[in-house]
This record gives structure tokens, C-alpha cells and sequence, in this order.
């Protein structure tokens, strides 16, 4: 491909970006539609899903901005699931580089249906398994759980990406996490962790191509704040039926492409 952009490519990558930064602000799973979009548009998969990872990122600050109310309720010990998520996005990185695909491919629909329907049976799971009282949720045992969970997410999530926001949601549930949004907040903290350090290794072993980077950077803050508003009008309900719709529609689509 050349360098320079025609009109119809730019407004394609535009118009990709900006609904993947609401879709992951409100569900997770954007990756689904800037991944193959840049397919379409000319690139290889290794490129694309890097170039997807480095435009995309940048959406989590808008909707970070926009979570910024629920962020202030979390619990300070969820926060350290940072480090997990920059730990497995990094070695996620690392293996998307040297790894081949196909295995890790046909894995990939099974994942994210098993965690879209974890979240479906959220309070099922929860009455099972005792999280949802307050002391079990902060316990040390959970929380270390947590974090070795995160851990793999973020292997994933560096190495591939689509899917991440179903499993930390579903995680984030089993843990006692039970307002839609303080969860939707969360997520973006760690998912932008996850993407951001792969981010970088991606753009430092020169993955990325360039021209359609800031446009869809752009894009995806735009729609990323505009998504969490949409999240907070919306209502908890919906929001969850579209994150279960986003789930199995994902999943779908990718046992389709097998």
C-alpha cells in the first residue's frame, strides 16, 4: 500500500474507529470492527491487529474521562490489577510476534462465549460461589484470584484483544462487582493497560502502519467519550444486554471465519 490516504479509505478507517472507541467504552469488543476493517482496507492480519491496537488505545482516555464519576467509587485494591494487565500485555506482545496463530485462533470464539455466558449467569454465580457479600469481595483469597485471572486476560488481550472487555467484566462480577458502570469503569483502566503496553512494544518493533494511526486515533476518543455517556443515559439494564449481544455476536463471528 502506499503511504497517502484517499478520501473513501480515510472515512471507512474514520468511521471504524469511532464506533469501536463507543463500542468499547459501553461492552468491549471494538477490535471486531477496526480489526477487519483494516483487513479490508489492505492490510495483513499481524499489521492490522497491531495497527487496530495503537489507533484504538487512545479512546480508553476518552472514556476514562468520561467514567470519571465511577472511578471514584472503586475500591483502591482493584486498582492493583494493573500489574497483571501490563505484565500479560507485554508477554502477549512479545507472542503475537513469534507465535503463530492458528491455535490461539481456533481457541479464541470458545473464550469469549464461555465469558459472555459467565456474565450472563452473573448472579447465579455469584450466590454460588458467596461473592456477593462485601467481605468475601475484599477478601485477600479473591482478590488474589483476581489477579491471576487479569493476568491471563492481559496475555490475550496484548496478543489478540477482541474480547478482553467481556472476560475482565465477568471477572470483575465473580469478584462481588455488581453496578454495570463502576465495572464498565474498571474495565477501561485495565483493558487501556493491556492495550497500552502492547501498544508500545508494537509500535517499537515497527508493526504499525502509520497513516491510518491518528485518524482512527482521533475516531476513537470521539467515540469513546461519547460511549460512556451513552452507558450512563442508557441504563444498567441495557447496557448489560448489550454487552451479552456484543458477546455472542463476537462469537458468532468468529466461528463463522473458522
Amino acid at each position: 500500500m502506499t503511504s497517502a490516504l484517499d478520501l473513501t479509505h480515510a472515512a471507512v478507517a474514520f468511521g471504524a474507529a469511532f464506533l469501536a472507541g463507543a463500542i468499547n467504552s459501553v461492552a468491549g469488543g471494538g477490535t471486531l470492527v477496526s480489526f477487519p476493517t483494516l483487513i479490508w482496507l489492505g492490510l495483513d492480519s499481524v499489521t492490522a491487529n497491531a495497527t487496530s491496537t495503537v489507533a484504538i488505545w487512545p479512546g480508553t482516555v476518552g472514556s476514562a474521562w468520561g467514567y470519571r464519576r465511577e472511578l471514584r467509587g472503586v475500591h483502591s485494591r482493584f486498582l492493583l490489577m494493573v500489574v497483571p494487565s501490563l505484565v500479560g500485555g507485554i508477554a502477549g506482545a512479545v507472542l503475537l510476534k513469534w507465535t503463530p496463530t492458528a491455535t490461539f485462533d481456533r481457541l479464541v470464539p470458545f473464550l469469549i462465549l464461555f465469558a459472555t455466558f459467565l456474565f450472563m449467569a452473573q448472579e447465579w454465580v455469584q450466590r454460588r460461589l458467596g461473592t456477593g457479600d462485601p467481605s468475601v469481595r475484599h477478601s485477600t483469597k479473591w482478590l488474589a484470584g483476581g489477579l491471576l485471572f487479569q493476568l491471563m486476560v492481559g496475555l490475550y488481550g496484548g496478543y489478540f484483544g477482541a474480547g478482553i472487555g467481556i472476560l475482565m467484566l465477568a471477572a470483575l462480577s465473580i469478584l462481588g462487582l455488581k453496578d454495570i458502570h463502576e465495572m464498565n469503569s474498571l474495565k477501561v483502566v485495565l483493558g487501556g493497560s493491556v492495550n497500552g503496553i502492547a501498544a508500545v512494544y508494537f509500535i517499537w518493533e515497527r508493526m504499525v502502519y502509520w497513516p491510518y494511526v491518528v485518524l482512527m486515533a482521533v475516531a476513537a476518543i470521539s467515540g469513546g467519550y461519547g460511549g460512556a455517556g451513552a452507558a450512563r443515559r442508557l441504563g444498567r439494564t441495557a447496557v448489560r444486554r448489550m454487552v451479552i449481544a456484543v458477546g455472542l455476536g463476537m462469537a458468532i463471528s468468529l466461528f463463522v471465519r473458522k
